[in-house]
């Protein structure tokens, strides 16, 4: 995290997909101060990769991103979450397909509940999407780091064909979508 008052920073935590692909686009967006990839919504204690991707723990693949709210609000964090993800697809995001891989927003205040549901009629009243948001909205749960080799996978491996082909076009969105959001360290 950027040496910085961290006194007036928030904290947003959403699960759309592979947090492989979501840490990267939210890593390059300005005043975000960190995105942490990780586990929340499930049924165990410390739940393992290996076992959330089985999808018998419960839990979403998720991300904490620690945010400053005077450089980018909670609004445009959910715009950017809501353009680079399918938020009409239960359960799944492109080939990966369960219950890990589910649109949820965890909201850490009573603020972002409001603006959660409030984005989420506005997109439907505007019919944004063909079919129905099935993003849940559901309280902060504990949040569980992933594993090392999990966390800022995109920069390490931009190489490899599944950042290729799955990250790389949602990189390419936002920064013709959001140029005007992008940090200059990471894009």
């Amino acid at each position: 995290m950027n040496k910085q008052n961290t006194k007036n920073l928030e904290v947003a935590i959403l699960a759309n997909g592979c947090f492989w692909c979501t840490e990267a686009v939210f890593q390059r967006l300005k005043g975000v101060q960190n995105v942490m990839s990780g586990y929340t919504g499930g049924l165990i204690k410390n739940p393992a990769y290996r076992e959330v991707c089985a999808g018998t723990t419960g839990h979403a693949e998720a991300l904490k991103i620690t945010f400053d709210p005077q450089i980018i609000s909670f609004n445009e964090l959910l715009e950017v979450f809501f353009a680079t993800h399918d938020p009409t697809t239960l359960n799944r995001q492109g080939n990966d397909v369960g219950t890990q891989y589910r649109s949820e927003i965890f909201y850490t205040s009573e603020e972002q509940r409001k603006a959660a549901e409030e984005f989420i009629a506005l997109l439907e009243k505007e019919k944004v999407y063909r079919s129905p948001i099935v993003t849940a909205i559901t309280a902060e749960q504990v949040f569980y780091n992933a594993e090392e080799d999990h966390h800022n996978y995109y920069n390490d491996h931009k190489m490899q064909p599944y950042c290729q082909f799955v990250i790389n076009p949602k990189i390419d969105k936002i920064k013709k979508y959001f140029a005007d959001k992008l940090n200059t360290v990471n894009s």
